[in-house]
């Protein structure tokens, strides 16, 4: 096999990265995984992920770990309404989606990010992730590389995969290509409690999914674990919305009455998720990766997930294509169907590259029909006929 006797770093404990540590193991590789957090606790995960069956399920069915998910996973989460602004009920699927369909092409449960991350990490062995791992540089040493984090002594590997998130510090060593700004910025808030610091809002969830449309703006929300709700107020913006808007991400009054202007026509329903929510709102403007990236693979490094190609959310992508490329990373690294590394690396990305700008393309695509001037009809109509 050609990892035998190799060192592997993966920088980044997402998904993708515990993923990929999980497949290699069990196939005798050495591997480590440097997260820069300090420990499994020290980030609130944010919203609940929609695993898909070719992808993220089938990557921990691979992985052995489906029956964890199931015992973990939010029944009822994935269903879905469609609103308009004044929050009339167009579309629903409460009663006609099954709890439980594994196995069907679009049976998408969900499962908290927190959740999904604690499952991958005890099906790890013990020491294999290196909290408190700050990425800072590397240099090509012995045919691999010398890693340097903020604390600790620098660390050999004989490859390294970065995992490490759309704002990956370790992308610049393969390519200089970078992501370019979508159009669209989301607003994101989450409520704490829901069922008593938002119980309209609550009620109208059902515990399940809200896409409401009107004036080329949206207002999307999701159950998330422990009783907390997650939304996104998502528009079109100036890239540099988020920095130049004057607005205090602490000030709930001040964020409801942008709210209030930015979203003139939309019913007063919707103000609780403002009243309700937990400081600081976060502004996330969208970026995606250009459709036709390229670069020349190299023998001991290489990407996945949102570090390789990041793209909007408006197609449920972003995970279960991290958690893909893990699944067929390892394939390509542990099949004996290549000669070299290299080879087994190039392989993998250009499949990787081509999947991945199929789903970039996808994304944009929708978050431009979810934020045109019909979004509610297109919406309305594509769901209806699925």
């Amino acid at each position: 096999m050609l990892i035998d006797h190799k060192k592997i770093a993966i920088v980044g404990g997402g998904p993708g990265g515990l993923t990929l540590a999980r497949l290699l193991q069990l196939k005798g590789a050495n591997v480590k995984v440097y997260e820069r957090d300090i420990n499994k606790n020290a980030r609130v995960q944010g919203s609940p992920l929609d695993l898909h069956e070719e992808s993220g399920l089938a990557a921990l069915r691979a992985a052995g770990l489906l029956e964890q998910f199931k015992q973990n996973y939010m029944p009822g989460a994935d269903r879905m309404q469609i609103m308009n602004a004044q929050a009339e009920v167009l579309f629903s699927d409460h009663d006609s989606k099954p709890e439980e369909n594994f196995g069907q092409e679009h049976f998408r449960p969900e499962i908290s990010r927190g959740a999904l991350r604690n499952i991958l990490l005890e099906s790890l062995q013990a020491e294999t992730l290196v909290w408190n791992s700050h990425f800072l540089s590397m240099e090509a040493q012995n045919g691999g590389w010398l890693l340097h984090f903020k604390s600790g002594e620098p660390v050999y590997a004989d490859l390294v995969i970065a995992a490490d998130g759309a704002n990956s510090r370790l992308r610049p060593y393969l390519t200089d290509i970078k992501a370019f700004y979508s159009g669209i910025t989301m607003l994101e808030g989450v409520i704490d409690d829901a069922e008593k610091t938002a119980p309209g809002i609550n009620a109208l969830l059902r515990g399940g999914k809200i896409m409401a449309f009107g004036n080329q703006k949206d207002v999307l929300l999701g159950q998330k674990g422990k009783g907390e709700i997650g939304f996104y107020a998502s528009f079109k913006a100036d890239e540099t919305w988020a920095s130049a808007n004057g607005l205090n991400y602490d000030d709930k009054s001040q964020m409801l009455d942008w709210f209030k202007r930015e979203y003139p026509e939309w019913s007063a329903t919707w103000h609780e998720l403002f009243e309700g929510a937990g400081t600081p709102f976060i502004p996330r403007p969208i970026y995606c990766m250009p459709l036709d990236q390229s670069w020349d693979s190299l023998p001991n490094l290489t990407l996945l997930g949102d570090a390789a190609h990041v793209m909007p959310p408006f197609a449920g992508e972003g995970v279960n294509m991290a958690m893909r490329d893990a699944l067929e990373l390892s394939e390509c690294l542990s099949s004996g169907n290549h000669a070299s590394l290299l080879e087994a690396i190039a392989s993998y990305e250009t499949t990787m590259r081509q999947r991945a700008s199929g789903m970039a393309k996808e994304s944009l695509e929708n978050g431009e029909r979810m934020h045109a001037e019909h979004a509610l009809e297109t919406m309305l109509d594509f769901f209806g006929k699925h």
